[in-house]
């Protein structure tokens, strides 16, 4: 007998553009809730056209990104310039679970629809607002994307390449855990609240706050050191031999994630090196320092030696923490994500092997 879904039942109001809100309001549908998304009148969402193939503009229909975050929710049209249209947000809201919104701070209250507002209507919602910096602060009206969130976070700066200059990532952390997790997970705790008896609440997810609250290892070394570790410095961004990625004689590369000893060893001895073994940060050697510096680059020279596919099949199935890194459509195409995709070898020993109890990272 198949449980219903752990959020059957619940109602969403999804008021959100672009990526944040969206994901959020999605991740809650995917566990059962009723999500109804509400766009305005006209072009709507902004995602209906962003990234859109050629293909889905001839057939009329939204882009692939609109379609992703937006998929098993129902969709309506409102105008909340309109008194009509505000009528019909706060007849839903009365009998909603969760509004989830992400314009700037205090556009809402203008028109007389905020939390204030609304929780008089419904004293059981749960709002949850979505902003770039906080709903209150010096920066609480000021625009911004995910690049910029993670600027002031911190967070992009942790983000480099060796000559320490930063990268621009192609995955939205700020958007995605900043954002659309830290919804979800304050949204659940404000549930938890009301089926306890007690009353909803607002939510205030600053995308900014929650990414600068989660760059823990770089808050660690500020704890420890009074600084953050440059790149190449740090036990996790390049300064150890054990947990590093690699190029590979074709030009692909090769994560290497032998945090702990034991599967340093493993590695080791699988690379016919075995003197390697106990240059590794957990029995002495500085993080950062000449000898890991020097193992780095031993490292390279023999990982260059050999096409990605000869490393894959001798490490993957050694469960020493050695993995490819897979482009997006190769990815897709892996056991890991694809059930239809033919399990190798690697994965029967992946199976069979026990004790792999790595550290996260």
């Amino acid at each position: 007998m198949t449980s219903p879904a752990a959020l059957h039942g619940l109602r969403v109001l999804d008021l959100t553009r672009l990526l944040p809100g969206p994901v959020a309001a999605l991740r809650l549908a995917e566990m059962g809730a009723d999500v109804l998304k509400i766009e305005a009148p006209g072009a709507g969402d902004p995602t209906r056209t962003m990234l859109q193939a050629s293909s889905d503009r001839v057939a009329g229909r939204p882009g692939a990104f609109y379609r992703m975050v937006n998929r098993g929710k129902r969709e309506t049209r409102l105008d909340l310039k309109s008194e009509a249209g505000r009528t019909v947000l706060r007849a839903l809201a009365r009998e909603a679970d969760v509004l989830i919104e992400s314009f700037r701070p205090g556009v809402m209250d203008r028109l007389d629809i905020g939390y204030d507002n609304l929780s008089v209507l419904n004293p059981k919602l749960v709002y949850c607002a979505i902003t770039g910096y906080g709903s209150t602060g010096p920066f609480a009206r000021q625009a911004g994307h995910d690049l910029n969130y993670v600027s002031y976070a911190g967070v992009l700066e942790q983000l480099a390449a060796r000559d320490g200059a930063p990268i621009l990532p192609n995955f939205q952390i700020a958007d995605l855990l900043g954002g659309a997790a830290s919804a979800v997970e304050q949204i659940l705790a404000a549930l938890w609240q009301v089926a306890r008896g007690g009353n909803g609440r607002f939510v205030d997810v600053s995308m900014t706050h929650a990414s600068h609250a989660n760059n823990f290892l770089a808050h660690v070394s500020l704890a420890n050191d009074g600084a953050a570790p440059p790149a190449g410095g740090g036990l996790l961004n390049g300064g150890v031999a054990c947990y590093n990625l690699y190029r590979t004689q074709d030009g692909r590369w090769l994560a290497v994630g032998a945090l702990e000893l034991k599967f340093w060893e493993t590695l080791c001895h699988a690379l016919d090196r075995p003197e390697w073994a106990y240059r590794h940060w957990s029995v002495g050697q500085a993080i950062g320092g000449p000898d890991a510096l020097a193992l780095i680059q031993d490292m390279v020279t023999l990982i260059a030696g050999r096409p990605l596919e000869d490393w894959v099949r001798l490490l993957e199935p050694l469960d020493c923490c050695v993995s490819p890194v897979l482009t997006p459509a190769e990815a897709a195409q892996h056991p890991l994500f694809n059930p239809d995709a033919e399990p190798g070898a690697d994965e029967e020993a992946s199976e069979a092997a026990d004790d792999r109890d790595g550290l996260p990272g």
